[in-house]
């Protein structure tokens, strides 16, 4: 299977199931009264974080996530049944968000749910609206729509440490060395075109996940060479390993290139801790080593840690890898520091947002009147405007809340078009 880490897919959750309109009627039994059951809700689409999925490949084909919609309520007080929720599994680190960036989910933890869209809720059968004063209720609800979203689906590995640097570095090679992955290793440029992931077991207590980014070239962050598509897997990672050809020709260069392409990405990225690292130095005497790793320091931060490797010959991996550990063990140690909940300050003051759903308005378009508001659509939704009982309980809630003196107050008269959502009814 392909390596796929943006899609967009379409989340269709089910609708509810329409109340049921019924009496009873039975041998023996004359009135038997009303006896519609209610609808069944409508399946919502929740996506799980999976740690047995690693790529999005299987939306680029299956672009609708549809849930089950609910039964409609039958006769005898009979209850529809629900649709059933629709599990979609996505890799852990996968980020859903709206057309317009609202986040919808991030999933960090293997297992963890967020539901998506939500499904309709089902309408009530008449036998619900039975009362002292409405002995025989002719209407019932319709069933509610589900919401349908369009979700961008992006995939940001989530690793200790992610493995940067210009093309050959010397990643894939380090990441083969040190763990049980097999990235493809070749002597030309952008041998790597997914990112690869691999667990480094340091000694028997620590084991640290590493993630290979594919090469990063100048311009990398507006689009040149394969590393801008993947530069987002570089945002989960809590530290960085900086990779640099030691027979580069430039090596404190090649250093400010690629951290110039992470700080266009995002500014975020250059505060993250980093320890770079020299490679490919079996062949070089200590002196012009030391001489390498003083031209990489002045190009880098101050205190940046600066180490030089062989990844064939194992030189300096067990200096790296203590570093390494020591420094993921401190970022780990501050993240769950930060997680705890702190106590709140005597006298914060506790800000509440105010309700807005029962709040409407009316407005006059040409000879018809147009009424919103989520509460008002609300019912308007679950209103059958073919049944003249439906329309008329529609009337009285809208009467409690204020909207038809409102009508007649704008200027309404007999035979005009009310609107409300996809229904219109006559005052």
């Amino acid at each position: 299977m392909s390596f796929v880490d943006a899609v967009t897919v379409k989340a269709l959750a089910g609708a509810g199931g329409d109340g049921k309109l019924s009496f009873r009627r039975e041998k023996f039994i004359a009135k038997g009264g009303p006896d519609g059951g209610d609808g069944g809700d409508g399946g919502d689409v929740v996506l799980f974080a999976s740690r047995n999925q690693n790529t999005l490949a299987a939306f680029r084909y299956q672009k609708e996530l549809k849930a089950e919609s609910g039964k409609p309520g039958g006769p005898s007080n009979k209850h529809g049944r629900s649709g059933k929720d629709l599990m979609v599994a996505v890799p852990v680190g996968t980020v859903a968000t709206l057309g317009g960036g609202e986040l919808m989910a991030d999933l960090t933890q293997d297992g963890q749910k967020v539901v998506v869209a939500n499904g309709g809720r089902g309408g009530f059968g008449n036998a619900h609206f039975t009362s002292s004063r409405r002995q025989t209720p002719r209407f019932a609800e319709k069933g509610e729509p589900g919401e349908a979203l369009e979700l961008k689906l992006e995939l940001k590995m989530i690793a200790d440490v992610g493995l940067v640097g210009q093309p050959n570095a010397g990643k894939s090679t380090l990441l083969a060395r040190l763990s049980n992955a097999h990235p493809e290793i070749a002597n030309y440029p952008f041998t790597t075109l997914t990112p690869n992931l691999g667990v480094v077991d340091i000694d028997q207590d620590a084991s640290v996940l590493f993630a290979d980014i594919p090469g990063l070239i100048a311009g990398a962050s507006s689009g040149k060479g394969l590393g801008h598509d993947f530069l987002r897997h570089v945002e989960r990672t809590a530290v960085i390993l900086h990779l640099i050809d030691a027979y580069h020709e430039d090596a404190a260069g090649a250093y400010s290139t690629v951290r110039s392409e992470l700080e266009a990405y995002s500014r975020d990225l250059v505060k993250r801790p980093e320890i770079v690292v020299l490679t490919k130095v079996e062949g070089l005497d200590d002196e012009i080593i030391n001489d390498l790793v003083e031209q990489v320091k002045s190009a880098a931060p101050k205190k940046t840690s600066v180490f030089a490797i062989s990844s064939q010959s194992g030189q300096g991996l067990k200096e790296l890898l203590a570093a390494v550990k020591d420094m993921v063990a401190e970022v780990r140690a501050k993240a769950a520091k930060a997680k705890k909940p702190g106590k709140a300050e005597a006298g914060t003051p506790v800000i509440r947002l105010e309700d807005e759903s029962g709040k409407w308005q009316v407005r006059k378009t040409g000879k018809s009147f147009v009424v919103t508001g989520p509460r008002i659509e609300h019912f308007a939704r679950r209103t059958d405007f073919s049944n003249e009982q439906g329309v008329q309980r529609l009337r009285h809630i809208m009467q409690k809340a204020g909207i038809m003196h409102e009508l007649v107050r704008r200027g309404i008269e007999p035979g005009q078009t009310i609107r409300i959502g996809d229904g219109k009814m006559t005052y």
